[in-house]
């Protein structure tokens, strides 16, 4: 099973093809996906490539990690899983905007 990489500080003029031709010296890309802002269309600066294997995968970071592209000095290490529950929101909960149950009066 290949390895997951999380690549960041990438510029935003980076799309999913570049990506994988950044990483593609390093061995077999199964899949390479810069994260896209929903609402604008624009790279979030930040992305994922999958190697073929571990090897392949420990190669590219040593090599890509703080390699400068476009003036920005990439981020590369292994992903970290997603956490389980759906939303990454930092534990809101859903108590709605307002806070206690003090009153003004």
């Amino acid at each position: 099973m290949g390895k997951k990489l999380y690549v960041g500080n990438l510029p935003y003029s980076v799309g999913n093809n570049d990506l994988q031709r950044l990483f593609e010296a390093h061995g077999s890309v199964v899949s390479a996906q810069v994260i896209m802002d929903r609402d604008t269309g624009r790279s979030k600066g930040f992305g994922f490539v999958e190697m073929g294997n571990d090897s392949e995968a420990q190669a590219a970071i040593a090599d890509m990690n703080g390699k400068e592209v476009d003036g920005r000095s990439l981020t590369v290490n292994e992903a970290r899983p997603k956490p389980e529950g759906g939303s990454n929101r930092g534990g809101r909960g859903g108590r709605g905007g307002y806070g206690g149950g003090r009153s003004r009066y």
